[in-house]
């Protein structure tokens, strides 16, 4: 005989939901459903990805080197993607540490910076590995804005004096 999985109970309607974190849905909530093999396997993929990235910039500035004008030419792209890629991953890092409303200035381009990011997206990866070596790349930031909107709710609701329709008398 296999044992279910306690079903959680109904949420009451108006309360809170979480909002998913990409490639972990809502099982940051609970940590349950799979949460710490994707801890596992995020980071791997993110490091993955980001050495597969840097090897075709790499392709590309050896394409470079190997032109004509390659000397001045190849270090004023090196320095353009080691650039770009530090802003990306300032940029990112603070993403997932404090939100996306909290970004101001150059970090909140996300048009006309938009190549910029693109260029940068090694860094990007780096950011997203480093992040995820702690917790689920934005958790932090999702896990206070759940917790105030459940408080904000239960407040609510402990006003009301257990009649829901009921007005309060002044």
């Amino acid at each position: 005989m296999s044992e279910q999985p306690p079903t959680p109970a109904p949420k009451p309607a108006g309360a809170p939901e979480p909002e998913p974190i990409r490639w972990f849905g809502t099982s940051w909530v609970h940590r349950d459903n799979g949460y710490w093999l994707r801890r596992v396997a995020v980071p791997v993929g993110a490091l993955a990805t980001a050495a597969a990235a840097a090897f075709v910039l790499r392709l590309g500035v050896e394409g470079i080197a190997l032109s004509a004008e390659g000397g001045f030419l190849n270090g004023l792209l090196v320095a353009a993607i080691a650039i770009c890629s530090l802003m990306a991953a300032l940029r990112t890092w603070k993403l997932l540490a404090e939100g996306k409303d909290r970004l101001d200035g150059w970090m909140a381009e996300d048009r006309s910076l938009g190549a910029v990011w693109i260029i940068g997206g090694v860094g990007t990866l780096l950011a997203y590995f480093v992040r995820s070596l702690t917790e689920a790349p934005g958790e932090a930031v999702q896990r206070a804005a759940y917790e105030q909107a459940v408080a904000q709710y239960e407040r609510r609701q402990a006003g009301r004096g257990g009649r829901p329709g009921a007005k309060r008398k002044r």
